[in-house]
């Protein structure tokens, strides 16, 4: 009897009805038609970036808008081509933030550009998992040699790098967020082993119940959450007038806290913070961290990218007392997000810490290269490394500091702006691209602002707060940003102000 019939109860042979329609072959032919459809793709998202600007950066739509304008269930049968791209402007583009048009100005900038979108989709096309050498050794190697190209650039202390020949070298993280969390588990990991050696009777609950950790009060919020996943105390240490963490007050706390029988085992250190990109003074905390054997760990997320221009590498001056760095190339960099880049003096006790090694992952490669798999908190990871090339080689370090040049320089024209307007005044220093500013008068008179400007819908600002006084961020994000965007976003912003004074 053929295999394509059964027989029923009757006794009567029927065909199967649970066969394929298609066979795998033709559904490999089918799927031949899609790179058409990639081109298209290409076409679209060319067009999209090119004319940004004319769109709406803040979308109207409220909660819940998507789920009238698509289908309960999936499709049973393919859609076509022209559908889904008639669709992504009919329910997609309405509910989008467009964060790189050149009227958004919230948070920080998120990179993007052309190499950085080509790679994303050749790291897509190869689609490996690389959490070991063995898993795709290109993946990997790639990956050590951007973190020395990048380290370079950035002139880090050969201590960091993987080309140095020690034990130091670099990692691609998610995020910056993660970064933290992996430096804070690794401290952990090292101090516990110390104290276990001074202290043999003591158990590791009792350790872990007395480790200590810093940040500056200005800190992101991520460094809080750290300490949460972490499962240690983790102390906010006000910043100055400035708003910089200093070495007494760093040095004061982790005093205390030796005295109150507590250990001390980690602090981050911030350059260029979320709330007024303000920098805290590693000159002077990162030997307090040496003497006191206490991690000290740097993030640099967003201003990380400027020290690629010599001009700005002061702000960096301590760096040789660091055992972590790390900054976003997805930031400022013009690579595509994630790509958070870190290095560290010694990867061992991340490795250390995250060790979990069963045989299906096992290779007979193990110690020649990293096996990233040890320094990160998933298992896997994509061909991040790609974008960082392509980026590197088609714009070149020249291109990339004019980039960030660029920006600086629209950040101080807003700034002049500002201070012309006798309503207005600066809050903090202006550092790199963002500038703080507020209306002269009540906090409540800002957030009537930030609502009249936001509801507009035409520019998107976010807000902060450090002490008492609220105020507007106005952060330089998009790569297409020109002067006159600059003065278009001032005109929203005065006319907004002129709705607010003249009730």
């Amino acid at each position: 009897m053929s295999e394509s019939l059964l027989t029923d109860k009757t006794g009567n042979s029927s065909e199967r009805n649970c066969e394929p329609k298609k066979s795998p072959e033709s559904i490999d032919m089918e799927a031949a038609e899609f790179k058409d459809f990639a081109k298209s793709m290409i076409d679209y998202i060319a067009e999209y970036l090119e004319n940004i600007r004319d769109r709406r950066v803040l979308p109207e739509v409220k909660p819940g808008y998507l789920r009238p304008l698509i289908p309960d269930n999936a499709p049973l049968k393919p859609d076509s081509w022209e559908d889904v791209m008639s669709d992504i402007e009919r329910v997609i583009m309405p509910g989008v933030t467009h964060w790189h048009s050149p009227k958004f100005h919230a948070y920080f900038p998120t990179a993007n550009s052309y190499p950085a979108i080509v790679a994303d989709m050749l790291s897509g096309a190869i689609a490996c998992i690389g959490f070991t050498w063995i898993a795709s050794p290109a993946c990997t190697e790639l990956e050590v040699v951007m973190l020395d190209w990048l380290g370079k650039m950035l002139d880090l202390p050969a201590e960091f790098l993987a080309c140095s020949g020690g034990k130091g070298g670099g990692v691609i993280q998610g995020t910056a967020s993660e970064a933290t969390l992996v430096a804070l588990l690794g401290a952990k990991a090292k101090k516990i082993l110390e104290v276990k050696e001074q202290h043999p009777n003591w158990d590791e609950n009792t350790i872990i119940s007395k480790l200590v950790a810093y940040s500056s009060a200005q800190a992101h919020s991520s460094v809080e959450r750290a300490g949460l996943l972490g499962g240690i105390k983790l102390k906010s240490i006000p910043a100055d007038k400035n708003n910089r963490l200093r070495g007494p007050a760093l040095e004061e706390a982790i005093k205390k806290d030796i005295d109150d029988g507590l250990i001390p085992f980690y602090v981050v250190v911030t350059l260029g913070t979320t709330n007024s990109c303000a920098f805290d003074n590693l000159e002077e905390c990162g030997p307090i961290g040496n003497k006191y054997n206490v991690w000290i760990h740097v993030d640099a997320a967003y201003a990380g990218s400027a020290f690629i221009c010599p001009e700005y590498r002061h702000l960096m001056k301590g760096i040789e007392t660091a055992d972590s760095f790390n900054f976003n190339p997805h930031k400022w960099m013009l690579v595509n997000f994630d790509c958070s880049a870190m290095w560290l003096k010694d990867p061992s006790w991340l490795v250390n810490a995250f060790n979990v090694d069963p045989l299906y992952l096992k290779h007979d490669m193990q110690g020649s290269a990293p096996d990233y798999r040890h320094w990160q908190i998933p298992l896997g990871r994509r061909f991040r490394a790609l974008k960082i090339w392509f980026v590197l080689r088609l714009y070149g370090v020249e291109n990339i500091q004019a980039h960030i040049r660029r920006h600086c320089e629209f950040a101080k024209y807003f700034e002049k702006l500002c201070v012309e307007d006798s309503r207005f005044e600066i809050v903090g220093e202006v550092n790199m691209g963002l500038v703080c500013f507020r209306l002269k008068g009540p906090n409540e008179r800002n957030e009537v602002l930030l609502k009249r400007i936001n509801g507009r819908g035409n520019v998107h600002m976010v807000p902060s707060k450090i002490g008492d006084v609220y105020f507007l961020r106005m952060a330089i994000c998009s790569r297409f940003t020109q002067t006159s965007d600059i003065e278009y976003t001032w005109k929203e912003i005065s006319d907004a102000a002129n709705e607010i004074l003249k009730n």
